[in-house]
């Protein structure tokens, strides 16, 4: 069962995720919070599977809240504004509920985070991936691959080896498949393995004799893992 809590200083919001965690088997909600600085000491103390966040609370920003955690929960966003869904999605959610939130479309929404929590766990418990290319189930050990790269629509995974498998899936949906112990994601068009990394001098990561650069948009996330 999913461990989740609810964000939002709206009372009868929370009630309604409260109400539809209740009727939905899938979902545990823990706990629930009205200020984000509580939610903050809990999120640090405690396990959490998933959790939803209200972008705007008492005039605070969500999203902003949601982009300084360090622990990075998955995460449905929920709001009366619409203009704000493209955001959410930029930050990887799992989802983004527009209030007033119907139950089928909560149901939705729970039913993808199950899919992409189960595909995380059974991950973190195996040695390998799984990916469709080439019109067969191709099965990749993780220490076999060197990098992953990002092709538009496709990824190019490249192995040790020296061949490549090229399948259509976006960087989100197989960063998604991916263990965070194992993987990170350095460049929009980069996904590299922690171990093969060699060395990493000003913005660009070594491995071997691979040179990958590291975006602005992950250079924090490179630093904080490689932190002493």
């Amino acid at each position: 069962m999913i461990r989740a809590i609810a964000i939002d200083d709206e009372p009868l919001a929370l009630m309604v995720i409260e109400n539809y965690c209740a009727r939905n088997s899938h979902i545990d909600l823990v706990k629930t919070f009205s200020n984000l600085k509580d939610a903050q000491k809990y999120i640090n103390q405690f396990p959490i599977d998933l959790m939803f966040l209200d972008i705007q609370i008492s005039r605070t920003n969500g999203m902003d809240f949601y982009k300084n955690l360090e622990k990075k929960i998955p995460v449905i966003f929920t709001t009366a504004f619409a203009e704000y869904a493209l955001d959410g999605f930029n930050v990887s959610a799992l989802d983004y509920l527009l209030k007033p939130i119907e139950y089928e479309r909560f149901e939705e929404a729970i039913n993808k985070a199950v899919l992409i929590l189960v595909d995380k766990k059974l991950a973190e418990d195996s040695d390998y991936l799984t990916i469709r290319a080439d019109y067969k189930l191709n099965k990749i050990l993780y220490d076999d691959i060197l990098f992953i790269e990002g092709l538009d629509d496709y990824v190019k995974i490249h192995l040790i080896d020296n061949k490549k498998i090229t399948a259509r899936i976006s960087m989100k949906s197989i960063l998604e498949k991916l263990p965070e112990k194992l993987f990170i994601r350095v460049h929009r068009s980069f996904i590299v393995p922690l171990k093969k990394i060699k060395s990493i001098q000003n913005k660009v990561l070594y491995l071997n004799n691979q040179e990958i650069p590291i975006g602005d948009t992950y250079k924090n996330s490179v630093s904080d893992m490689f932190k002493d």
